[in-house]
């Protein structure tokens, strides 16, 4: 029975110490906040309750592969999950609004030739064909293995992109905004796609081709929500730790990683305090010291963010008078006129005039005070705590609140003036308090969308969470659990999970 201290308790960290704990490790974890979770909180006042980080499960395989091999009850006896349909509404700077249905390809390609016409669903048919072609290429390597220093195969981008000859010349689009450009050939299509890439952190002018594979997933494995919110999903895998006799110390920040004879030895706290290890999993985006450099030539690094750093959340919560009608859509898109303009400032360290705004209004007792009231979240992404932004300006917070709820009066076919006189008050949370999101690893040209590995050149010293591989996001940051623990408990022959 090895000692394992892991560094943080967000999902991926608790997802690594569980499946350690059933595989007879002690595991403790140290975490700096008072509470677990991380990027999954929630907010409450007066009876309302919001989800403050992701509100919607993408991938729920991965969550229910961690319940069932970390104990006897599965997910759906410890959390209550609930397949939205219709996914999602979709609002466009034309006016155009369309509604596609959950997991249903023909569906979606229906809604979309009804609401667009011209052809654009059996557009955006292909375009997911040759997504899934995609997806099928990487995901094993992207999503099941570790990272391997011999990783060609994820250095090429998998999107099997059109050849179009134009001015004598054969082109194919090798970004997300030319995948919108040249073969959606409708601004309302490309809005669509260019909304989901940046939604994950993703500058859709510079991501890959390839990062098509997640409106891929989104719309193939469908989207799920938790009742009560997410955080009760961060419960249930808190309690299933705890259940695993996983120690957790709150209000614990490591500052360091203690090094002794060539290997990880255990975590220095802050005070002074040394707790021996013999492997440490830091599941944070700033590894701690240690007594030696953690990448070599070769190696996938850190990401160096750009100038705008990496980008976060602005999240607008509203609580509201009156009920939320039954056919109200779960989660309702309003697209920015022009996403190239929206990524040029979230990744430039600016403010888009007109940001992509996603309203969600979940249909949950749980999260009203009665039937007489609703919750409302607004969320968009905006650059990060570092890039730029003075997110202590009061001013500007309120300002730009407004923004986000002129645009969710719009996708609620109210007035912007109807929807105040609705408003018993509000909370606005911005990266300053909610930090960064890391994107998800994708495959393309010199692996610039990779993260690192999850294993150190300090043996002993692994990496998990959404700044390591695979990456961020719910779904990625629960495998990067299952990859460490493989690596752990197996050693260097664990070729990725099963």
């Amino acid at each position: 029975m090895a000692r394992i201290a892991v560094i943080g308790a967000g999902m991926g960290a608790m997802a690594t110490a569980a499946r350690l704990a059933v595989a007879g490790h002690r595991v403790a974890v140290y975490e700096r906040a008072a509470t677990y979770g991380g990027a999954v909180g929630s907010f409450e006042r007066a009876g309302f309750v919001f989800d403050t980080g992701p509100g919607l499960v993408h991938l729920p395989a991965v969550w229910r592969d961690l319940f069932l091999k970390t104990g006897r009850e599965p997910l759906e006896k410890c959390v209550g999950l609930v397949q939205v349909d219709p996914a999602s509404s979709h609002l466009f700077a034309d006016g155009t609004r369309v509604t596609l249905p959950n997991a249903s390809r023909a569906g979606i390609v229906s809604a979309l030739d009804a609401a667009l016409g011209g052809g654009a669903g059996e557009r955006w048919g292909d375009f997911l064909g040759r997504a899934r072609d995609a997806w099928d290429r990487s995901r094993r390597p992207l999503l099941e293995e570790p990272l391997r220093p011999d990783r060609q195969l994820l250095e090429r981008d998998p999107y099997p992109a059109l050849r179009q000859r134009r001015l004598l010349r054969t082109r194919q689009a090798s970004t997300v905004a030319e995948v919108g450009a040249r073969e959606l050939a409708d601004p309302r299509l490309a809005a669509l796609l260019d909304g989901c890439v940046l939604g994950y952190g993703l500058d859709p002018r510079h991501a890959p081709a390839g990062a098509s594979l997640l409106p891929y997933m989104e719309q193939t494995f469908g989207s799920w929500y938790v009742t009560g919110g997410l955080r009760e999903l961060a419960r249930a895998v808190y309690e299933r730790c705890v259940a695993r006799r996983v120690e957790f110390v709150f209000g614990a920040e490591v500052v360091s990683v203690v090094e002794k004879d060539g290997r990880a030895a255990g975590v220095e706290l802050a005070g002074g305090e040394v707790v021996p290890a013999d492997h440490v999993v830091a599941c944070t985006g700033a590894v701690p010291p240690a007594g030696r450099e953690l990448w070599a030539a070769g190696d996938v690094r850190p990401r160096a963010e750009a100038a705008g750093g990496l980008p976060g959340r602005f999240t607008v919560l509203l609580a509201l008078r009156g009920a939320r009608p039954r056919s109200a859509a779960h989660r309702t898109v309003v697209h920015s006129p022009d996403t190239g303009a929206e990524a040029e400032a979230v990744f430039g360290g600016r403010l888009a005039d007109r940001p992509t705004v996603t309203v969600s209004r979940p249909d949950d007792p749980a999260g009203r005070p009665d039937g007489d009231h609703e919750a409302v979240t607004l969320s968009a992404t905006v650059a990060g705590p570092s890039g730029g932004v003075d997110w202590s300006d009061g001013a500007l917070r309120e300002r730009y609140a407004e923004t986000l709820v002129d645009a969710a009066a719009r996708a609620l076919g109210e007035s912007p003036g109807a929807l105040r006189e609705r408003l018993l008050w509000r909370e606005v949370l911005t990266p300053a308090e909610t930090g960064s999101t890391p994107a998800p690893a994708l495959a393309g040209p010199g692996g610039r969308h990779l993260h690192p590995a999850n294993t150190t050149r300090l043996p002993g010293l692994y990496l998990a969470g959404g700044h390591a591989h695979p990456g961020g996001g719910l779904a990625h940051a629960g495998m990067s659990g299952a990859l460490v623990a493989g690596l752990i408990v197996e050693g260097a022959d664990f070729r990725g999970s099963q």
